[in-house]
């Protein structure tokens, strides 16, 4: 089934700030996102003007944040897109499968810290556009 780039949600993480100490925000699995996390990983030292992603996944949910740094997360579904800037990290953006995604606007020192629903699996990532626009057909 399709979703929308509306079904993609801006999640808002549970920030413990101490001026003395630092700031601490949490991820629960099941909690804090719909799914348990199964494959966690990091994105860093994009040279300027560079996009990652770039795909879509079939089934896999993903939760991406701005650890440190900014960049933009362009959403597309086929009929409209969506645009989110991605610059605290005490928020993060929930990207529901089918749902196209690309990674640009990095800033310098920024790291994409991406939490995944599912292990890696090639047949889950959807590369190419067309394919894409076949295996998720606008209603």
């Amino acid at each position: 089934m399709r979703k929308s780039v509306w079904d993609c949600k801006v999640i808002e993480l549970a920030r413990h700030d101490s001026p003395r100490l630092g700031n601490l925000s949490v991820v629960q699995s099941g909690e804090t996102l719909p799914f348990d996390v199964k494959r966690v990983f990091y994105i860093y030292d994009v040279p300027a003007g560079e996009t990652r992603a770039s795909h879509a996944h079939r089934t896999m949910q993903e939760f991406i944040v701005a650890v440190t740094g900014s960049f933009c997360a362009t959403l597309d579904d086929g009929m409209e897109q969506r645009t989110v800037m991605l610059n605290r990290p005490f928020q993060g953006l929930l990207i529901e499968p089918g749902v196209w995604l690309t990674l640009h606007d990095f800033s310098s020192g920024a790291i994409c810290l991406a939490l995944a629903s599912e292990p890696y699996h090639p047949e889950d990532n959807i590369n190419d556009r067309d394919t894409y626009l076949r295996l998720f057909p606008l209603d």
